[in-house]
């Protein structure tokens, strides 16, 4: 018995896509729109980012000496 190699499904030239169907301006529009949805939330990620770095700064600014001392990583008692 001879095994018979399968055949592949011919894709049918009749079938019609939700692409086909839609108006290319229309597609043209989404595009578009999907193209500035994406720069919004990049300046608005980058916004975001300008303020966390400024409120660091202010914070770091504002620390009292006591902070200072607390966060420094060198052992002051050997400077006494």
């Amino acid at each position: 018995m001879k095994k018979q190699p399968k055949q592949k499904p011919k894709k049918d030239e009749s079938v019609v896509t939700l692409k086909d169907m839609m108006d290319p301006n229309f597609l043209k529009q989404l595009k578009e729109q999907q193209e500035q949805l994406k720069i919004e939330e990049e300046n608005r990620k980058a916004e975001e980012e300008f303020k966390k770095r400024e409120e660091r700064r202010l914070k770091e600014k504002n620390k009292s000496f006591e902070e200072l001392l607390n966060e420094s990583g060198m052992n002051w008692k050997d400077f006494k």
